[in-house]
């Protein structure tokens, strides 16, 4: 097995195939109120909804969009217990050319709640953090510009 690991003193050299090359990345969420979570998801965060899934003329899922970002919401139909924790250990980093600031403010006036105020980060950039109606973790972030 080859390790791949990228120094910031040079570029990483492989061995192997062409490493793989992603373009996107969409993530999909299970959520307990689906409603609840669209509204949330519109109202306080400003996704536009692409498409909803219906099965027996009943909401099952909706595809949400945001600029390029994807994320599709999904009733728990509730399996493996609908009192299970969702988000632990993961958190979706969602990055913007939009004054992070105001976004911030906006979502606060919305009624969103802040786990961490916008502020500075050491490698450049601004982010701030917040948790939806099911605990899954975002931090929304400004694009890091090159230092002239």
């Amino acid at each position: 097995m080859s390790t791949n690991s990228s120094t910031p003193d040079g570029p990483s050299r492989r061995t192997g195939p062409e490493p793989f090359v992603a373009r996107t990345l969409a993530a999909s969420l299970t959520v307990k109120d689906l409603e609840r979570s669209l509204a949330w998801y519109q109202d306080v965060l400003g996704f536009i909804i692409d498409r909803k899934y219906e099965r027996e003329g009943k909401l099952r899922a909706v595809a949400l969009k945001a600029g390029d970002v994807l994320l599709l919401i999904g009733q728990d139909d509730g399996v493996k217990g609908l009192e299970r924790v969702k988000g632990e250990g993961l958190s979706l980093t969602i990055t913007t050319d939009q004054d992070v600031d105001a976004l911030a403010h906006r979502i606060k006036q919305l009624g969103g709640v802040l786990e961490s105020e916008p502020a500075d980060m050491p490698m450049g950039g601004r982010i701030f953090r917040l948790l939806d109606p099911d605990g899954f973790k975002f931090a929304i972030s400004s694009a890091i510009r090159p230092k002239s």
